[in-house]
């Protein structure tokens, strides 16, 4: 079989997406993949919004001849991973492709994303991901951090990993190991990528020109959110995996790298900035990091890992 007969079934998991639900259908439009071979199962996770609306609307105003668009819901369980599986259960593709409202996937993704499952030994492709161009500081600082650049997660000292936001998993792996865990908020991208490679002989593979473009958090409230949630994610993995909890950001360090950033960091990197050898961001990069670090460190003590989550449903 070629790469372009496999079946594919893109799983997008949306809660308020409003304003971004027209620019992600655009995007679905636009693949180069074969219309005939790849539907769209996009899933209301208990929106506010317009959101079921907008879905119902694009269901059924695009003929299937050029997009096959099927709207979901998942009401009970307030979850990206339970409307995941919500669209696992009823997908009609050999190869489950994920992404998220919020992303902007190239016109070759799912061409590309699906190339190494050629291979039957690969399991897992992970793509990966791109800043959307940002005005404000925070998500240039982002931009320039590659903050959620997908080439980090494949070599994580555990295990590799991909993001939810871009990442593909053929259907029958689930049905060894299971489908992610409804109950997590965070997290259950690792941890469905780990269970298929500590319980199968399944591959992980990572496709770099496999890309989606991502929004970046444009406020502060929203990159601390972030940053909370990283650490989050990391105390329910270290729960459930043992992985390492990451360092905690003291008062001590703080200050010392305040200090630094004050009397070293700020004058160098403002003589650089005058003769065009920097960046603003990189006058603001300390403060902008300290304000991460925190927020990570926050997530990870407050985190408790729901009794739920412990638990995994199967197809």
């Amino acid at each position: 079989m070629t790469n372009d007969q496999i079946k594919v079934s893109v799983i997008v998991p949306i809660y308020n997406g409003e304003a971004d639900l027209p620019g992600l259908i655009e995007c679905l439009e636009a693949q180069t993949y074969p219309c005939d071979r790849v539907e769209y199962l996009l899933v209301n996770n208990n929106s506010s919004d317009r959101t079921a609306q907008i879905l119902e609307n694009a269901a059924a105003s695009h003929p299937t001849e050029k997009i096959t668009i099927h709207h979901l819901t998942e009401n009970k369980i307030q979850s990206s991973y339970a409307a995941r599986n919500n669209a696992i259960r009823v997908a009609k593709g050999e190869i489950l492709a994920f992404t998220d409202a919020d992303c902007r996937p190239l016109p070759d993704w799912v061409e590309k994303l699906v190339i190494p499952f050629s291979n039957p030994t690969v399991g897992i492709v992970v793509g990966e991901l791109a800043a959307l161009a940002g005005k404000t500081f925070l998500e240039q600082y982002a931009e320039r951090c590659q903050l959620m650049a997908q080439k980090w997660l494949v070599e994580h000292t555990f295990l590799p990993y991909g993001q939810t936001a871009n990442l593909a998993i053929r259907k029958q792996v689930f049905e060894k190991v299971g489908l992610f865990r409804s109950y997590l908020t965070t997290g259950g991208d690792a941890d469905i990528c780990w269970r298929i490679q500590q319980q199968t002989d399944y591959k992980l593979e990572y496709a770099p020109k496999a890309i989606i473009r991502h929004r970046h958090r444009s406020n502060l409230q929203d990159f601390k959110s972030q940053w909370r949630r990283y650490g989050t994610s990391n105390q329910y993995l270290h729960q459930l995996y043992g992985v390492s909890l990451m360092r905690e950001l003291t008062l001590k360090e703080s200050l010392y790298r305040i200090s630094r950033w004050l009397l070293k960091e700020l004058p160098r990197d403002g003589a650089k900035l005058a003769i065009g050898k920097a960046s603003a961001i990189d006058l603001i990069k300390t403060p902008i990091d300290l304000i991460g670090f925190q927020a990570r460190t926050t997530g990870q003590k407050d985190a408790i890992l729901p009794e739920e989550a412990r638990q995994i449903e199967w197809l």
